[in-house]
């Protein structure tokens, strides 16, 4: 898995995203394009219910919760 750290961002834009059953919301990685995060999120899904794909752009409204507030 791929994750963005630093200047990275801005070429690894798509973010899989791991929603639990409370709403609480985790940054699982970060990717270059939307269909390897998409692909993740689907085999992902296959084990457990809750994986999303996100743009960063819309996890700037609220970046506390895109890694669990941890970032």
């Amino acid at each position: 898995m791929r994750s963005a750290s630093g200047d990275s961002d801005a070429v690894l834009p798509w973010q899989l995203i791991r929603q639990d059953c409370h709403g609480n919301r985790y940054r699982v990685g970060s990717y270059a394009t939307r269909a390897e995060a998409q692909h993740l999120a689907e085999r992902l899904s296959e084990q457990a219910e809750g994986y999303l794909v996100e743009h960063r752009d819309r996890l700037a409204v609220h970046p506390e919760h895109a890694d669990g507030g941890r970032g």
